[in-house]
């Protein structure tokens, strides 16, 4: 075999070592999931802007947070399908009941809206 000859097949394996790993980064990608919703007062049903939404990996413990829009919305994206995550709001000394989001739940979206109760007194 001449080096040319072993140098494109060389290059030609590389290429498709490239293109097999990008592929299965793609198809990872495509499995991802995404929360979102809105955050409301629980007896009144208005939106809580600027609300704190925290959303912990029952895995890693990891915590990731979000300030909720202006009219109360809030979104994560890029979560493992294999994890359960908590989720709950939390404004000015209130909070909202702690939420489950299960690794058996297929869906690839899902909508969550959490209602934070404000404290009396």
């Amino acid at each position: 075999m001449t080096p040319r000859l072993r140098l494109l097949l060389l290059t030609l394996a590389l290429c498709v070592c490239a293109c097999a790993v990008v592929g299965q980064d793609t198809k990872h990608e495509a499995q991802l999931r995404t929360v979102r919703g809105v955050v409301a007062d629980k007896s009144s049903e208005d939106p809580v802007p600027s609300a704190v939404v925290f959303l912990r990996n029952t895995r890693t413990n990891a915590v990731r947070s979000y300030i909720a829009n202006e009219e109360g919305g809030y979104r994560f994206s890029g979560l493992d399908p294999n994890v359960d995550y908590e989720i709950h709001a939390e404004k000015d000394g209130a909070k909202s009941a702690t939420r489950t989001i299960s690794s058996f739940d297929s869906k690839k979206e899902i909508v969550l809206n959490l209602k934070i109760e404000n404290k009396k007194g």
